[in-house]
C-alpha cells in the first residue's frame, strides 16, 4: 500500500488501533513527521496527543551510529557495546549527553508552547511515527516512555523495515505496522506526498490534540 500522505496513513493506522480506545492511552508522536499521523490516531481513539522528544547520541566520528539516547527530564540510555567498540570515554559521552539534552529541552518547549507534558505514569504509551527505517529513534522513545513511568509501550507505524521492526519487538510490548515491505530503502518511498512537516504544523496539531 502506498499512502497518499501522513493524514491518510494515520487514518488507516487508527483502524488497527481501535481496541486502544478507552484504555487510558496517551498518543506520543515522534516529531516532526509522526505528528500528523499521531493526531489522526489520537482523535480516533479519544486519547490525548503529545510529543516524545528524543535525540540519539551519535559517536563523534560516525554520528549515525548511536551510543545512546536522551529524552526529556534528563533521562538517557547507553549502548555499552557501541561505547566499548568505539572507545568512547566517559567525558565524551557526558559532553554529548549534555549537548543533546539542551536540544531536547528547546524543542519540547517550542512544540508545547509552555504546556506541561502529558503524564505517562501508569498509562499506556502509544508511540507513533510516519515510518521506521533504522529504528534508533523509536528505540530511544520506547526507553524514555518506560523511564517516565508508562505501564505499557506500544509502537505503531504505517510502514517499516523488517529488520528494525524485529529489533523493536524486543523493546516495545507490542509493535504494530501496516506495511512491512520485502525491499525497504526509505520511508518516503511509501508516500505519494512526503513533504516536510513544519514546526508550525506540529504546534497547531498539538494544541488541537491536547486534552
Amino acid at each position: 500500500m502506498i499512502f497518499k500522505n501522513r493524514v491518510t496513513a494515520g487514518r488507516e493506522l487508527a483502524k488497527r488501533l481501535a481496541d486502544f480506545k478507552n484504555q487510558d492511552a496517551v498518543v506520543l508522536a515522534l516529531p516532526r513527521g509522526g505528528v500528523p499521523v499521531a493526531f489522526e490516531i489520537a482523535q480516533s481513539i479519544h486519547a490525548p496527543l503529545d510529543v516524545i522528544v528524543v535525540r540519539k547520541l551519535g559517536i563523534p566520528f560516525q554520528p549515525e551510529l548511536a551510543m545512546g539516547a536522551v529524552g526529556e527530564g534528563g533521562i538517557f540510555s547507553k549502548n555499552d557495546q557501541v561505547i566499548a567498540m568505539a572507545k568512547i570515554t566517559p567525558r565524551q559521552f557526558e559532553e554529548a549527553r549534555l549537548r543533546e539534552n539542551e536540544v531536547v529541552a528547546d524543542r519540547a518547549r517550542k512544540f508545547r508552547e509552555g504546556r506541561s507534558p502529558v503524564l505517562l505514569k501508569g498509562r499506556l504509551a502509544l508511540i507513533v511515527d510516519d515510518g521506521i527505517a533504522t529504528g534508533s529513534t523509536a528505540q530511544a522513545a520506547c526507553h524514555v516512555a518506560r523511564a517516565l513511568g508508562a505501564e505499557k509501550v506500544i509502537l505503531a507505524v504505517p510502514v517499516g523495515s523488517k529488520e528494525a521492526l524485529e529489533a523493536l519487538s524486543n523493546i516495545a510490548d507490542q509493535v504494530i505496522c501496516l506495511e512491512v515491505p520485502e525491499n525497504f530503502f526509505a520511508v518516503g518511498e511509501w508516500y505519494e506526498d512526503f513533504s516536510a512537516v513544519t514546526d508550525e504544523e506540529v504546534v497547531t496539531l498539538l494544541k488541537k490534540g491536547h486534552k
